[in-house]
């Protein structure tokens, strides 16, 4: 026999109240007494009532959802920024939407206008620049933003990437090496900061930084620009990469090469990923705690929607992961 699904009317008449009561309070529009509370959830339990989603929209204005674009889902920085985010929203009720615009800005402006229409607010991923995001703050939807914005008046979620890059090149600096270069990707906002970082600490040693911009933030790009780097005039000792996917390119690369790591170059990274961990030899890197950033995007924004004050930026500390890639240098 066919299990009956209970219903708004069902719950009313087992808990002696209104169809209006039972619906205000499984939607959170009005509290009642604790007798009154206690009654209806117990009745709620006993007869297995589920509220419908899209009713409860309806008269709450809330979807329930949050929108989170990243910039491509195969990077697993962002799978742990999206796990992060993703844990939180769960805890409170919240479902998670997810676009991944794929390093394409072109895409982003539809995606975001698209998923903005289906959720309480946005997390936001881009590479558009901030004086071309007007669009963003116009669709009318609270949202959070990754990085340090600077003319977009929106809270935001940073790592210290100037810190954690001055941290690895100091590093570096200590083991003896004086060539050193950067593997950046000039797309990203984020490199500035980066490559900042990098040339601090070399200048204090009176030292230049030699620049390479790969053409996307992926390993195939560091396999790519591997040859020219390390069979160059100028060899290098050590070579500072925008992420962990670039690093691990170009040390396959180099090694195929016949070159090794770290007795010919150290290499250093980004993100702290766990493909580095797994690395032959491991992955020097710099942890920008990318579950701590999802995690604290998602609580930045929850307390948006709900009205509180949040706070305006949020910088995650970096930290310095050493392993077998960087070596003293003779």
């Amino acid at each position: 026999m066919k299990k009956t699904i209970a219903t708004i009317r069902d719950v009313a008449a087992a808990a002696g109240v209104s169809n209006a009561t039972v619906s205000k309070f499984v939607n959170g529009t009005q509290r009642f007494s604790p007798a009154v509370e206690a009654r209806l959830t117990s009745v709620i339990e006993q007869l297995g009532y589920r509220s419908n989603p899209m009713a409860q929209s309806m008269i709450t204005g809330r979807t329930k959802a949050i929108g989170l674009s990243v910039l491509d889902i195969t990077n697993p920085h962002y799978a742990s920024v999206v796990k992060g985010a993703s844990r939180v929203a769960q805890d409170h009720g919240y479902t998670l939407l997810l676009v991944d615009t794929e390093e394409t800005p072109e895409r982003e402006r539809h995606l975001l206008e698209t998923l903005s229409r289906r959720v309480d607010g946005l997390i936001v991923y881009t590479r558009t620049p901030e004086a071309e995001l007007d669009w963003l703050m116009a669709l009318g939807r609270p949202a959070v933003y990754f990085g340090r914005p600077q003319r977009i008046n929106l809270p935001s979620v940073a790592s210290d990437d100037e810190l954690g890059a001055f941290m690895v090149t100091r590093h570096l600096l200590s083991q003896g090496h004086q060539r050193v270069g950067y593997m950046g990707f000039s797309r990203s906002l984020r490199d500035r900061e980066r490559m900042a970082g990098v040339r601090e600490a070399l200048a204090a040693q009176g030292l230049e930084l030699t620049v390479f911009n790969a053409e996307a933030p992926s390993a195939s790009a560091g396999e790519k620009l591997c040859s020219s780097i390390v069979l160059g005039r100028q060899p290098l000792d050590a070579l500072v990469c925008f992420n962990d996917l670039l690093a691990l390119g170009f040390m396959k690369a180099a090694q195929v090469l016949g070159f090794k790591v770290p007795d010919d170059i150290s290499v250093v990274g980004f993100d702290n990923i766990q493909f580095g961990h797994f690395s032959c030899p491991g992955l020097t890197s710099v942890d920008l705690h990318s579950e701590r950033m999802g995690a604290a995007a998602m609580r930045k924004l929850l307390a948006t929607i709900d009205g509180q004050e949040a706070e305006p930026l949020t910088v995650i500390d970096a930290q310095l992961v050493l392993r077998a890639s960087t070596a003293v240098r003779n």
